[in-house]
């Protein structure tokens, strides 16, 4: 039998857990973190331990018979040595409009959502902070590429950020599951990464304003000038590690 086509993002029904939901006998919600064509992200407290958590409760119309979280939590669970992926811990369920839906629990991150913390400073990144970011991002990716996985849907909406010192601590968000991992989605992926530098410094708009440091690698934005330059994550992270500045 296949899967029912997916509604429309406006025909899914919002879960709206309030603040003192139970979740699986376990964990208690105490604040909605984020929501996504998937489901919806709760930060929730264990109720033995207080030990705090993220739950990712699946709308039932985006995850039939529970394949969509059960190819997510098989790939978070390859990537368990990659510092950039969050912590998969096990599932749990919940009675909502009756019915069952499965839940996902995993660690709880602190940090931002990355397009909000670059807008609620101005929207941009100064030039070496963006590097610097980029840099944490692709040491991150390079160790999923090497685990021959990839991750499917990096933009600045799925990476979680924290400053800390000059550093970025980062983790990535909604791994993505298209199939056999190839050659041709990890180098999507490096496209991506390459996208989001140039989302952080301001933009389209700004480009012709960037240095040559970023000009580089952005390349004109060109998937297959990005692609000669960087065709896998470890050859932009060795870049990153010793390119020469102009001055």
């Amino acid at each position: 039998m296949r899967d029912p086509m997916p509604v429309t993002v406006e025909q899914a029904p919002e879960l709206n857990l309030q603040p003192g939901r139970v979740i699986g006998s376990t964990y208690v919600v105490e604040d909605l973190l984020g929501s996504g064509w998937e489901g919806e992200v709760y930060k929730v407290r264990e109720r033995r331990t207080d030990a705090i958590r993220a739950v990712k409760v699946f709308r039932p119309d985006r995850n039939p018979r529970d394949r969509v979280l059960t190819r997510y939590a098989r790939k978070l669970e390859r990537l368990r040595h990659c510092a950039i992926v969050i912590d998969y811990h096990h599932t749990e369920r919940l009675r909502w409009r009756n019915q069952w839906l499965t839940c996902m629990v995993s660690e709880y991150v602190e940090g931002e959502v990355l397009d909000r913390f670059v807008r609620r400073r101005g929207g941009q990144m100064d030039p070496v902070s963006a590097l610097h970011l980029l840099h944490a991002l692709t040491r991150g990716l390079e160790e999923i590429h090497d685990a021959g996985e990839y991750h499917g849907d990096l933009h600045w909406g799925n990476v979680l950020v924290r400053r800390r010192g000059i550093h970025f601590e980062v983790k990535v968000l909604d791994l993505f599951h298209w199939g056999r991992p190839t050659a041709a989605q990890r180098r999507a992926d490096i496209c991506e990464l390459v996208k989001i530098l140039l989302d952080v410094v301001g933009g389209r708009s700004r480009y012709a304003q960037l240095p040559v440091e970023l000009k580089t690698i952005l390349r004109g934005l060109r998937k297959d000038r990005i692609i000669e330059r960087f065709p896998t994550a470890s050859a932009l992270r060795r870049h990153l590690d010793t390119f020469d500045w102009s001055r």
